[in-house]
Parts: structure tokens; sequence; C-alpha cells
């Protein structure tokens, strides 16, 4: 019979924030897959955790992904672990669970410490709805991009971000998003666990007067729905009706579902939308 891979996750900082049926499944399992072996000894080490480990990480993902495939087909149960947290959330642990699915190998996960969900509850903002980011990329087109993405979002924002890059990094979510409010969450579960809750210019100035230190993650206030409906009516009242209509007809769309969609566009009736075509003749 072919056994099965086991998502589990391992502290954030503080090691008592393991679960025993993590601790069990790491004793039992044939072989652990781990992102760095030489950080995730230390943890086995603690527990007296005596298995067999192998590497897996980002610049062998996919190659070493069909070797423990193989491995399972083969009867081995094998556990994945990352250096932090939760495998397959911002790690290329999510690229062996999609090969495994592919191979009709049974996955499970094994629930534990995120250091995203563990910010977000300690935010103070928004839980209902929210959208995780994990690190921006490096290349600063991209970033943009990704940013700009972002302006219009209502929902809470959760990016990570390393010491030497906080910075730069609150000011280009400033210049792009603007003023919002924020909570940055600093070696979260350690013992110089810090959150600290500001506007986006008090971060940036705070930070600028006391070098960031530890890891970062970084929660953001969602654009507000209001604020975000009024600016998108203004933007379409600065066109004329017409050519608001044109848009919609332009693509196939028919006057009548046309004139519906320049009203909810508008923030008016359909009934005014009517009127004033009239007027115009159009």
């Amino acid at each position: 019979m072919q056994g099965k891979l086991y998502l589990c996750a391992t502290p954030i900082g503080n090691l008592e924030d393991i679960t025993l049926r993590v601790l069990r499944t790491l004793r039992e399992v044939d072989l652990i897959a781990a992102e760095d072996t030489r950080n995730s000894v230390k943890l086995l080490n603690h527990f007296e955790i005596k298995t067999p480990m192998t590497s897996y990480h980002e610049y062998n993902k996919i190659e070493k992904a069909y070797q423990i495939v193989e491995k399972i087909r083969n009867g081995q149960n094998i556990a994945l672990i990352t250096d932090a947290g939760t495998p397959g959330i911002s790690d290329p642990g999510e690229d062996l669970v999609r090969i495994c699915y592919e191979s009709g190998i049974e996955v499970t996960s094994l629930p534990g410490a995120c250091a995203c969900i563990t910010a977000l509850t300690l935010s103070g903002l928004s839980t209902r709805r929210f959208a995780f980011e994990a690190f921006l990329p490096r290349e600063k087109k991209q970033r943009t991009e990704i940013l700009s993405s972002l302006e219009s979002e209502t929902r809470t924002m959760i990016l990570y971000e390393a010491p030497h890059h906080l910075i730069k990094t609150l000011e280009e979510v400033y210049s792009i998003l603007g003023e919002r409010k924020i909570t940055l969450c600093r070696e979260l579960t350690k013992r110089y666990e810090t959150i600290f809750s500001a506007t986006i210019s008090d971060a940036i100035s705070h930070y600028t007067n006391q070098e960031p230190k530890g890891e970062f993650v970084l929660v953001i206030e969602g654009k507000n729905r209001k604020e975000l409906k009024k600016e998108q009516q203004q933007a379409w009242e600065a066109i004329s009706l017409m050519d608001h209509m044109a848009q919609y007809e332009n693509q196939g769309i028919s006057r009548k579902e046309s004139m519906k969609l320049v009203a909810k566009d508008r923030g008016i009736s359909k009934r005014e939308v009517y009127d004033m075509l009239l007027k115009k003749n159009f």
C-alpha cells in the first residue's frame, strides 16, 4: 500500500506552539522533508525526534517532489515541514501538494501556527475578509503592479517583510495606497514580540527613527467601501452620459441594459438616465 504526505505546521517562534498531533506524526513517519534541514534539526533535537530528514526547498522543489512521490508510492509516509509555520503558505510546499494530487497521492494537513493568521487576529483591523500577498517581489515594476492592484482592495491586506526592506516597502505602500491604518507585528510569539498600530505615515516616521529589527507582518486596512463607491461614481461623472452609454453599447450590450449599468455606475435611477438621454435626443 502507498503512504501519505503529512503537512505539519511547526512553531513560528515559541516552541510550545507545536501540537501533540504534529509531534506524534514527526516521530511515526518514515521521512521528514524539511525546507532547511540545518534549521529543522534544532526543532527535532529539542523534542528528541530521531526521524531521518531530507531537504525540500525552492531550488529543488520540482525534481525532489517526484522523488518524494516515488517514496510515498513505495509505502513510505512522509512529513513536510517548513522553516516556520504551515507548509504550503508562501513556500514551495504548494508545488509538492499539487504534484502529489496529480500522482494520486493522499495528502493531509496538520494545522498549527501561521504568521499571517496570528498577525491578523492581533491587528485590531477587520478579520472577516482579507487578502494575503506574502512577500512582494524584489523587482520594482512587479511590486508596483501588485500594489496598484490593491489600491481599490476593500479587504484587510497582509504582507511579509524583512527588517532591511521595511521602510522602503512602507514608503511604496503609502505612495500607492495612500494613508491607511496599519498594524506591524514583529517577532511573533517570540520573546520580543511587538505589535505596533498606527497610520502608514506614522509607521514610516517611527521606523526611520528606530531601526527595524526582526521579521515583520504588515496588516493594512482595506479601502472603505463607501469611499470607494463614491470615487468610482465621481470617475464616471467626469465623462458625459453619452460617452458612458457608448462604452457599454460598443460592447454589444443592448440600450436597455446599458442604461441599467450606467444608472448603477452613477448611483442614480434608470429613469433619470432615460430623462437625461431624452433631453439630448440620444
